[in-house]
């Protein structure tokens, strides 16, 4: 069972795709998103969802402003 995922950061468009930079200090983190939130890049959001690939990567819920 995939590991549950809800955290704060700010949303960047990375390649090919966003990442989220972490508010915990540990990096970035892939995402994958259902839609293109484009009004949030660069912004303090809150990501939810489960990790995948071995907690590289986290299939996203929703990205909500933080």
């Amino acid at each position: 069972m995939a590991e549950e995922f809800d955290e704060t950061g700010i949303l960047k468009r990375g390649d090919g795709g966003f990442e989220l930079l972490r508010d915990n200090g540990a990096g970035r983190i892939r995402l994958i998103l259902p839609r293109t939130p484009v009004d949030l890049v660069e912004k303090s959001v809150r990501v939810t969802g489960r990790l995948t690939e071995g907690g590289a990567v986290v299939d996203a819920d929703g990205v909500a402003p933080a």
